[in-house]
């Protein structure tokens, strides 16, 4: 797959506070000019006022925000703009032939604009001085007069093209080899573009997450696991447990099956790649009126026992020492319950569609416990059996996986003697739309190996197969 240009902003250069700087006073210019002009019709407010001033907002916060990672996205508020300039051209201009001539420019410079800070024609930032310099320098043409009387009108539309020329002289070029964010992508993944025609359509015919669960039973031996934990145990990993071989395993499995860290959003097929992101509930204390809450362990494929004990622990224990296991999805929540119920419905209509197209904030992805590679409950903690746990058809998760008690079966063997073994009972809800059943089966095959032989966990894996090369 050919490589694309990745342009980004850094906040720590002084250009890009400039930037800023226009982009506000653009924003201020606007909304003064507008009051003692006393515009008082609801279009006007709206086209020539409210849109502008959103789109020169919208451009500092993607720039400071997210300028190193996702600079593309800021060819959103230029489209606003071009929308802006057009509505005024309309408004302002008696000659039709001459408007459309000016949309069509309009649109062409926000059309190149995308063009070139996506990086997909490989063509140089400098021409973002044309793209910008242009309609500048017809404005300062044409309201030269204007100007030179005091009449500041153009002002605003001045000073926001003046940030984006000087913006211009801060963008960088990251090194070739690293793909990086583009049109299409999620904050928490990277879209899959090489799938089959029917792997593509698959989640348009079935939509929920719950009617396209396949469900899985495995009774794993764990006489090798067992020895293997006390083993972990008496090197000083005092808590380490079932829980941690079985993820520990998984994030092997994840190494050389990598298509198991994909998921569907927004009926496409997205990849976490190396981020392996794993939650669970925690309880304060093992009673009925104990508090609980949900943490997120961000694992890597390169990932051993050891940081997966030392990962999970470190989660755990920051969520148990406070005093009511006050996390911040419990604060989140909170904050939540105190809208009024309707708007609380309308809010969360609303989380779901900016679900939807991928434009939640990666604040709110990570604390969701319904976005995320796998869910693991240990229901031998609880003294009972595994249960098949249904997915979320709220945000992406497409693995949730359950464990019950350990538990001894007699066993003939060849010999025809009589051996006791331990077994562990593992059931998994799986979405099958993100990869076919042979690829599952291979990974549970390659899985039940790992923990026929945990001490393959102890070091890194050999190889890391991508998922997208």
């Amino acid at each position: 797959m050919e490589r694309r240009i990745h342009f980004y902003v850094s906040n720590r250069n002084v250009l890009t506070w400039l930037m800023a700087l226009c982009m506000v006073c653009s924003a201020v210019a606007r909304i003064a000019l507008s009051g003692v002009k006393g515009a008082g019709d609801p279009l006007y407010v709206w086209s020539q006022i409210v849109l502008p001033v959103a789109a020169a907002v919208l451009y500092v916060l993607i720039v400071l925000l997210n300028g190193r990672e996702m600079f593309y996205k800021t060819a959103i508020p230029v489209w606003m703009v071009a929308i802006y300039s057009g509505i005024w051209v309309r408004s302002n201009i008696d000659s039709g032939l001459i408007t459309w001539l000016f949309w069509i420019a309009l649109f062409f410079f926000a059309f190149m604009y995308t063009e070139i800070t996506s990086g997909a024609r490989k063509i140089t930032s400098l021409l973002l001085l044309i793209v910008a310099g242009a309609p500048l320098a017809v404005i300062l043409y044409y309201q030269r007069e204007a100007l030179m009387n005091g009449d500041l009108s153009s002002l605003p539309d001045i000073l926001m093209l003046v940030g984006v020329l000087v913006l211009v002289f801060a963008i960088r070029i990251s090194p070739a080899g690293e793909y990086h964010p583009t049109w299409g992508d999620r904050p928490d993944g990277r879209r899959v573009r090489t799938l089959s025609p029917m792997a593509q359509i698959t989640a348009y015919f079935q939509v929920e997450r719950n009617t396209c669960s396949n469900l899985f039973e495995e009774s794993f031996e764990i006489t090798h696991v067992d020895r293997y934990i006390r083993q972990k145990r008496r090197e000083g990993m005092t808590d380490f447990g079932i829980t941690h071989v079985l993820l520990a395993a998984y994030v092997r499995g994840v190494a050389k099956y990598p298509q198991l860290n994909r998921f569907i959003s927004g009926q496409k097929v997205f990849s976490r790649g190396s981020d392996i992101q794993y939650c669970m509930v925690v309880k304060k204390e093992m009673t009925v009126d104990s508090p609980d809450t949900s943490i997120k362990v961000h694992l890597t494929p390169h990932d051993t026992a050891q940081d997966v004990y030392k990962k999970l622990n470190a989660a755990i224990e920051s969520v148990k020492k406070t005093q009511e296991l006050d996390s911040s999805l419990d604060n989140l929540i909170m904050y939540l319950n105190m809208i009024p119920s309707v708007i609380l419905k309308f809010t969360v209509w609303l989380l779901k569609l900016l679900d939807y197209f991928g434009l939640l904030p990666k604040f709110l992805l990570e604390l969701s416990p319904f976005h995320g590679s796998l869910f693991f409950t240990s229901m031998g903690s609880l003294g009972i059996q595994p249960i098949y746990h249904h997915l979320y058809d709220f945000g992406n998760l497409p693995c949730f996986g359950a464990f019950g008690c350990k538990r001894r079966a007699n066993e003939v063997q060849e010999d025809g003697t009589v051996v006791q073994k331990k077994y562990i009972d593992v059931k998994f809800v799986l979405d099958e739309r993100i990869v076919d059943g042979y690829y599952y089966a291979t990974f549970f095959k390659y899985y039940r190996n790992l923990l026929r032989h945990p001490e393959i966990l102890d070091n890194p894996p050999e190889t890391v197969n991508p998922d997208i090369p």
